[in-house]
């Protein structure tokens, strides 16, 4: 004999089960959901109209495209670009809070006791491409090579300068590892920002320092600076004429402004990918690479992993220039 049919009891219509099964069922579809269903952030460190700034408003209105929703760029500056990096790492991990990486993510961990977030926190997505830094003098200083410059600085220990744009940032770093991988000693001079760094050199007020390429390209084409090289290991296709470092004797020496995307770690991988593929289509666009370069970087796209890998040798790389130095912010 067989059992009776379970009866829904009187109280509950045939209609109540459909719509509490249906319910039930809103979890699972919204987990299902295709991502992206809703507009993204991308999170800037930097104030509105610097180099970091400018890759993500040429970068985010074509993954807007590739995505299908809006990527909307939120500026938030504060502490050398830890903020933004901070917000970015107590977001939650669901692909729609991204951060515009860039060298800070690196250099902070090796310069302050105490940050806003952990490193761990920040996971990358894909690295886009990287800006030299170029080592600069003034024309009227007769000196024309960096064998040249190191050859004076060891005959003049400690007489000799350099500009920065200020503590602990990658151009006050990128001299230090100019000094220790050279053997000299050059006193650090720290502007109030890399303008007045540039006007330093300019006047004479200093013998050497490192910029950005993009920031001082005008006053190299001009004639009122000298770059002696750039600090990427391969030559810039912006100045292709300029040797690198490594072929001016410091063949370890690689230094960037490098950017890319990363992410709340712990967002799915499968985002992670669709973000990676998006990337790599944008690059792959010869306005795009054409826009780049004309900002002075050189585009290179790496995926998650191998970013990753770039980040942890360039975090070593800081760590024991900011040892060797004896630099620390706090």
């Amino acid at each position: 004999m067989r059992p009776p049919k379970p009866s829904i009891p009187p109280t509950l219509t045939r209609r109540d089960c459909l719509l509490v099964g249906a319910a039930l069922a809103l979890p699972a579809l919204a987990r299902a959901q295709a991502w992206p269903a809703r507009p993204l952030r991308l999170i800037v460190p930097f104030p509105p109209g610097g180099l970091i700034d400018n890759m993500a408003r040429l970068v985010g209105p074509r993954l807007a495209q590739e995505l299908g929703q809006p990527v909307v760029i939120d500026n938030k500056p504060g502490a050398g670009g830890n903020l933004g990096a901070a917000e970015v790492a107590r977001a939650q991990a669901d692909g729609y809070t991204l951060l515009m990486a860039s060298p800070p993510l690196t250099i902070s961990p090796a310069l302050y006791a105490s940050l806003p977030y952990r490193p761990a926190q920040i996971a990358p997505v894909g690295l886009l491409g990287r800006v030299p830094n170029v080592l600069l003098v003034n024309p009227k200083s007769g000196i024309n090579s960096v064998a040249e410059l190191v050859a004076r600085a060891r005959r003049e220990p400690g007489k000799m300068n350099y500009a920065s744009n200020g503590n602990g940032t990658s151009l006050h770093l990128s001299a230090e590892l100019f000094k220790s991988t050279a053997g000299v000693f050059v006193t650090h001079i720290p502007y109030r920002g890399a303008a007045a760094a540039v006007t330093g050199l300019i006047t004479g007020e200093v013998d050497m320092m490192f910029e950005n390429l993009p920031s001082v390209l005008g006053q190299i084409q001009g004639g009122t600076v000298k770059a002696l090289a750039v600090t990427t290991s391969r030559r810039s296709t912006t100045l292709p004429a300029v040797p690198t470092l490594a072929e001016s004797g410091m063949p370890a020496f690689d230094v960037s402004a490098w950017y890319g995307v990363a992410a709340p770690a712990g967002t799915p991988p499968a985002v992670v990918a669709a973000l990676e593929q998006a990337l790599q289509k944008i690059l792959r666009e010869p306005e795009v690479i054409r826009a780049m370069e004309s900002r002075g970087a050189d585009v290179g796209f790496l995926a998650a992993a191998p970013m990753g890998a770039f980040m942890a040798a360039d975090a070593a790389k800081w760590k024991r220039v900011a040892d060797f130095a004896k630099i620390t912010l706090g």
